[in-house]
């Protein structure tokens, strides 16, 4: 999980010190909270808000993130599409190994597109559906008041120790966060969670996220039991992987 995110090609660091400028956000101390039952039951009404058990059978998705990413998710196999601009690169999320094509021509040093595509998938994915990763390894919990929980990510992704707070509505789903990631100068940035949308297979995800007057919008959300359902029977995207030696 790399908890960057970028909006419309500008980095958050930047908008947070522009944001900063014009008074939209003031720094703020990383709160503490208490770890134990009640954390963890929150994080549960959470989980069971956005049917974590529905994401669990969700073995396809694709959507676009922030207008510019489209991204194509094999969950079952842990295979995945990144697309931009003139780009699309195929590759396995475990090992890294794939392919990429410029203009629909393959390239024959693929490596750093694929690491682009990685670390962009890392990140949107995360932005997609994080409620669900609460109890993953290495993840605390804490509970800061009645409706507010302290999730912090100790190990795994790009960026280990970053924390997000949330605040959980009356359903059960957040409605906002604030996070203190390293990416970021200043602590406490407050991003909503907005549009819920309930994908064919149950489960719910925010399409829209708000930084003061900036929105990061996620769009063509869609997921599926499994990735030929998604495609409704096309041709199989990762057959390079496939057909390629391990």
């Amino acid at each position: 999980m790399k908890r960057a995110l970028k909006v419309l090609g500008l980095g958050v660091a930047a908008l947070a010190l522009l944001a900063l400028g014009t008074g939209f956000w003031l720094d703020s101390a990383r709160p503490t909270g208490r770890p134990g039952a009640a954390a963890d039951a929150l994080a549960r009404r959470m989980a069971e808000a956005v049917d974590a058990d529905a994401w669990a059978r969700t073995e396809a998705v694709r959507f676009v993130f922030a207008g510019r990413n489209h991204h194509l998710w094999d969950r079952a196999r842990g295979y995945a599409s990144v697309a931009w601009d003139d780009v699309q690169v195929v590759f396995d999320t475990a090992t890294r190994r794939g392919f990429a094509w410029r203009d629909g021509a393959r390239l024959a040093e693929a490596g750093a597109l694929i690491d682009e595509a990685h670390a962009a998938w890392i990140n949107d994915t995360f932005w997609l559906n994080p409620v669900v990763k609460s109890f993953d390894p290495g993840v605390e919990r804490a509970l800061v008041d009645e409706d507010t929980l302290l999730v912090t990510f100790g190990s795994g992704g790009r960026t280990p120790g970053d924390a997000y707070l949330w605040t959980v509505g009356p359903d059960g789903r957040p409605t906002v966060w604030r996070m203190w990631v390293s990416i970021i100068p200043i602590g406490g940035l407050k991003v909503t969670w907005e549009d819920w949308t309930r994908l064919s297979t149950g489960a719910w995800v925010a399409t829209d996220h708000a930084l003061g007057p900036i929105h990061l919008r996620l769009t063509q959300v869609e997921g599926a039991a499994s990735l030929a359902d998604l495609l409704d029977g096309g041709p199989d995207p990762f057959a390079p992987l496939e057909q390629a030696p391990p």
